[in-house]
Order: C-alpha cells, then sequence, then structure tokens
C-alpha cells in the first residue's frame, strides 16, 4: 500500500513539475525567442518608449478628431476583464435602439448609402481592434474637417493601414484603429 502511495505521489509531484513548471518554461521561452512582440502583448509604444495600448485590443476614441473602432459592450468600453458580446437578442428593443443611435452617429459623420456592419455592432469579444476599410472610409470626412487635413491624405492613410486577409484567405480587409490614429498623430507631427 505504501509502495503504490508514495508511486502515485511521485507520479503526481512528477507531472505537476513536467505540466506546470517545464512546459510552461519551454513554450515562454520560445516565444520569447521567436515572437518577442507577440510574446509581449503587442504593446504599441511611442518612441520614447511609453507604452500607449496595445494591438490586439480596442480602445475608446471619441475625440472627433480620431478614428473610432466599434462599438464595445465590454464593460466601460473594451474593458478585457468584461469581455463578452452584449448577448441581446435580435428582437431586444435595447438593441435596435442602439443600432439606430450607432446609424444616427454615422450618418452625422457623412456617411451616405449602406452602413458598414461593423459601424454599428460590436464584436463578439468587444474588444475588437480593427475596422473595416469601409467603415474607416466613411469616418474621413469628419476627420479632415476636424483636423483641417486633406480627405485625400486621410484615405492614403487609410489605404497605408490596411492589412489584408490572414494568410491571404481568411476574413476581410481591416485596418487597427490604435495604428491608425498612431499614423494621424505622426501626421500632425509633420
Amino acid at each position: 500500500m505504501i509502495s503504490t502511495l508514495r508511486a502515485a505521489f511521485v507520479a503526481t509531484l512528477g507531472l505537476m513539475v513536467l505540466t506546470g513548471v517545464a512546459y510552461p518554461m519551454a513554450v515562454t521561452g520560445i516565444c520569447q525567442g521567436l515572437f518577442p512582440h507577440a510574446a509581449n502583448g503587442s504593446l504599441a509604444t511611442t518612441p520614447d518608449g511609453k507604452v500607449v495600448g496595445s494591438e490586439l485590443i480596442g480602445q475608446v476614441f471619441a475625440d472627433p478628431k480620431f478614428f473610432w473602432g466599434r462599438p464595445s459592450s465590454a464593460g466601460n468600453g473594451y474593458d478585457p476583464q468584461a469581455s463578452s458580446p452584449s448577448n441581446l437578442a435580435p428582437t431586444s428593443q435595447k438593441l435596435a435602439d442602439a443600432f439606430k443611435a450607432e446609424a444616427q452617429k454615422a450618418r452625422t459623420d457623412g456617411v451616405t448609402g449602406p452602413i458598414p456592419g461593423d459601424r454599428i455592432t460590436g464584436s463578439g469579444s468587444g474588444l475588437d481592434p480593427d475596422i473595416s476599410v469601409e467603415n474607416a472610409l466613411g469616418q474621413v470626412a469628419r476627420i479632415a474637417k476636424a483636423r483641417g487635413l486633406s480627405e485625400d491624405r486621410l484615405r492614403q492613410l487609410v489605404a497605408a493601414n490596411t492589412e489584408g486577409r490572414t494568410l491571404g484567405l481568411f476574413g476581410e480587409p481591416r485596418v487597427n484603429v490604435l495604428a491608425l490614429n498612431r499614423g494621424l498623430l505622426a501626421e500632425a507631427v509633420h
């Protein structure tokens, strides 16, 4: 009986060290060596090293001088600890009112024709850092007016920050809002 308990204890301890210490350390070391930017949260920094956000989590930009991300129902806007969709049913009046309010903001922004879906709907996580190219282009008129920049220059900025489909196959072309707004700030310096 004691030999069985000893074997069970040694096996448990050995597996705990292997799966709880050795494996995580090996994976962390490999990731730090091969993909250090991604392994450390894909943090965006200023030239002096100050962290301004992550390329992987959306942020609230409310100022009309900046591109706005998708609506977020994650806590108080892009709170990673409250990541979730709204869970409102398609028949929910609250959801319909939210869509109407976002659509009105888009129309006020100067969007004519169909409003891009990601302009009025949140993502499943509520943390999506990207918007569609159409959504970004629909915001150009507002930002040009607020910043005194030409719409053509802003369209060039959107094009320069557009990412294609993942592996050339998956998803749609998209624009990272943080990268786009950092480009706007760099534009203001020039």
